[in-house]
Order: C-alpha cells, then sequence, then structure tokens
C-alpha cells in the first residue's frame, strides 16, 4: 500500500500539491461509496452532482450499463491502494462481482470498451487480489472484444451492434485504451491471437487515424469486404478536420501503453506526436478547450477529463523515453497541466461529488457538457496517484 504521508513521488511543489490533492480526492470518492453503494452513477454530473445512472430495458436504475460504470471500482482500488481502507477494497470488489455477472449474462456487451469495464474491474481485482473469479470474467470480456475483429483491415471495430452497417468497418482512437485488455489476455494465456490483434489494430491507427500534421482523427472507417482505409471522421469534434480533445489525449495515452506492450518504435513515435499538438494547442491555463482548433479568446467549454487523461499519458510516455531529456520534459508538461486541473478545476466545497469539474461528454449532441465525468473523475484520480508514487502499478 502506498502512504499518502510517506510515498516517493516527484520532488518539489507538484508532489505536495497532489498529496494534498489525492487526500481530497479519496474523502469525494468515500463519500460516493456512501451515497451509491452497489449502484453506479451517471455518466456525468448534472449542475455538479451524480444522479443515479438511469434504467435501461430491464437494467434498473443504477444498474451496471454503458461504458463508464468501471471507472467507479477504479477509483474505489486507488483508493484501497493509497490509504489501505478495507472499506474501499469491500466496495471495489462487490462491483466486481457485478462485473462478473455483467459478461457471464452476456448483458450490454456490444461495445468495444469491454477493454474500459473490465481492466478497471476484473483486471484490477486479479493484479492486487488474485482473485481467479475475476481473472475468468476478464479473460471472458478479452474473448468477447474478440469477436470485434475485422480481419480484412485489421481491426478492432468500435460501438455497438455490427449488424448495423453503421456500425461495421469503423474504430475510434479512444480503442487504443480498449487494448491493455488483450495484451492482459495475452499475458495469461500465452494465445497470441490477442497480442497480434494489438498490433495490427494499433498500426492500422497510426498509420490512418493519426494524420500528417499529428492531430488526429475521432474515427475511421474501413471497407468491411476488403479492409481498405476510406476516411476520417468526427462524432463528438467540432468537425471532421479538427482535433477532438479528447481523442488527442487518447492518442497520447493508448499509443504510449500499446508500446510498452509491444515494443514497436512506431507507436512511442505515434504518441511523442499526439503529446506535441495537444501540448502546442493548449491555452494560458494548460486545459484544453474541448476541441483544440479552440484557442484563447474563445468562449468555448473547456474539457477537464481530456487533461488528466493526457497527465497520465505524458508520464507513461516519460517512462517509454531513452532520452532524459524528452523524459523531463515530457514530466514538465504532465506536472504543469496537474497543477492547473488542481488549482482551477475542483470543487471549491464537497457540495459537488466530482472529483473535478468542467468536463464535457459531448458537445455536438449537447449532454454533459461544462459538468463533471466519471473518467474525467479516474484518469485525474490515476494521474495523483502517478504523481505520488511513480512505482505505482497500472491496472491497464
Amino acid at each position: 500500500m502506498t502512504s499518502l504521508s510517506s510515498a516517493p513521488g516527484h520532488t518539489g511543489a507538484i508532489q505536495t500539491e497532489a498529496r494534498a490533492a489525492l487526500e481530497t480526492a479519496i474523502a469525494t470518492t468515500r463519500r460516493n461509496v456512501e451515497k451509491f453503494g452497489a449502484g453506479y452513477p451517471d455518466d456525468t454530473t448534472a449542475d455538479g452532482v451524480y444522479p443515479p445512472r438511469p434504467a435501461l430495458r430491464d437494467i434498473p436504475e443504477g444498474g451496471n450499463h454503458g461504458w463508464t460504470t468501471s471507472f467507479v471500482p477504479g477509483m474505489q482500488w486507488i483508493a484501497w491502494e493509497a490509504t489501505g481502507d478495507d472499506a474501499f477494497r469491500e466496495a471495489a470488489l462487490r462491483h466486481t462481482r457485478d462485473f462478473e455477472r455483467r459478461v457471464n449474462e452476456g448483458q450490454d456487451l456490444d461495445t468495444h470498451d469491454l477493454g474500459f469495464l473490465y481492466s478497471l474491474s476484473c483486471v484490477a481485482a486479479w493484479r492486487l487480489t488474485g482473485d481467479e473469479d475475476a481473472r475468468q470474467a476478464a479473460l471472458a470480456a478479452a474473448d468477447h472484444l474478440m469477436t470485434r475483429f475485422l480481419e480484412p483491415a485489421g481491426i478492432v471495430q468500435a460501438w455497438g451492434d455490427l449488424s448495423d452497417p453503421r456500425q461495421a468497418g469503423r474504430t475510434i482512437i479512444d480503442s487504443l485504451m480498449n487494448m491493455p485488455l488483450l495484451t492482459w489476455a495475452h499475458e495469461q494465456t500465452g494465445d497470441e491471437r490477442y497480442a497480434d490483434a494489438v498490433r495490427r489494430h494499433t498500426l492500422q491507427l497510426r498509420d490512418h487515424i493519426l494524420r500528417p500534421d499529428d492531430s488526429t482523427f475521432h474515427t475511421f472507417y474501413w471497407d468491411v469486404e476488403t479492409g481498405e482505409p476510406l476516411r476520417g471522421a468526427t462524432e463528438q469534434g467540432a468537425h471532421d478536420d479538427s482535433c477532438w480533445a479528447r481523442g488527442q489525449a487518447w492518442g497520447i495515452y493508448g499509443f504510449a501503453l500499446n508500446f510498452r506492450a509491444t515494443g514497436d518504435e512506431r507507436f512511442l513515435e505515434a504518441s511523442r506526436r499526439c503529446a506535441a499538438y495537444f501540448l502546442a494547442h493548449l491555452p494560458a491555463d494548460d486545459v484544453a478547450y474541448w476541441d483544440l482548433v479552440y484557442t484563447d479568446g474563445s468562449d468555448a467549454p473547456r474539457d477537464s477529463s481530456a487533461a488528466a487523461i493526457a497527465v497520465s499519458g505524458l508520464r507513461e510516455l516519460a517512462i517509454a523515453e531513452d532520452d532524459p531529456e524528452a523524459a523531463a520534459r515530457a514530466t514538465e508538461a504532465a506536472d504543469r497541466i496537474l497543477a492547473s486541473l488542481i488549482e482551477n478545476y475542483t470543487p471549491a466545497d464537497d457540495v459537488s461529488d466530482a472529483l473535478i469539474l468542467h468536463g464535457v461528454y459531448n458537445l455536438p449532441g449537447d449532454h454533459g457538457v461544462d459538468e463533471g465525468t466519471l473518467w474525467g473523475d479516474y484518469f485525474y484520480l490515476e494521474a495523483l496517484m502517478r504523481t505520488v508514487d511513480p512505482e505505482w502499478r497500472l491496472y491497464w
């Protein structure tokens, strides 16, 4: 366990700030355990407060559906590691049992986001406690994710029901963060199918979703029969040729994680390119607008969740760098963004149950704009933990 009072970490002001911020974030996480119990909050806050997750078909209010529910146990696992308080462990295990049920019953599994869902719930439980039921559930989720692999294109297809022509043949930049579940499954089983899917999928995104100017498309389409690359587009960015900030942050982190998994230098270079573009398009306070097309002076909303993801991505990139100067630059950028999140984007009191405010889910869809988000909260907490204890082991 990490001791908040004695953990190793970065020297200087950011370590002190991060340690204090981690204590505050864990206090909020504790209140949310008490508030939601075995249930789940919605994807985003409403006026700064998380409502229960709405009912869906035969799943009751507060039930386990959608792509964001695993951020809840993910935060609880971090809180347990940081404090040693078994109340967090028990809460996380309660959710882990629910994720086992979800995959075993085949409930709401038509998504590429099984990596998000099962890395932070069942893989984390296996890594931290050796829970065999959690391990089996995570392996089942990995197998289900592999059913989305489109062989001609070498991609894991995104989003929902693949019998829908609109869903087949495309992937999104977020999918890079789902590959660690397959990497873990390969480590556990030795089955090369998983590792091959990670390599091929990540290479296709490096070749096609990453543009020549180092920005990224949100989504990209391939011909389902021939595997021919077709076109890039967006669903949540300002327009097809803009650069959705959260997607660019996924690129920093996802390419770096998949470099760690494969050793393919092309993925490390892709992470560097995503990072350079992201950092070059930040406003004065270092927290991105929701799309990087916007600059200082714009009244567009910020996306604190993109900033939080980028902090962990930059830390991962720093670890991967052989050049000490390049590693130091990535670390300094991560520290700068995290310091701004702590100072400017955390709630001023305990009225809000979000860890950070001013995030954006989907602005074109007018959903979750200028609110707290579950993924923003998780990646902020992860960023704090990585800063306080650089030896902390990721769940990815």
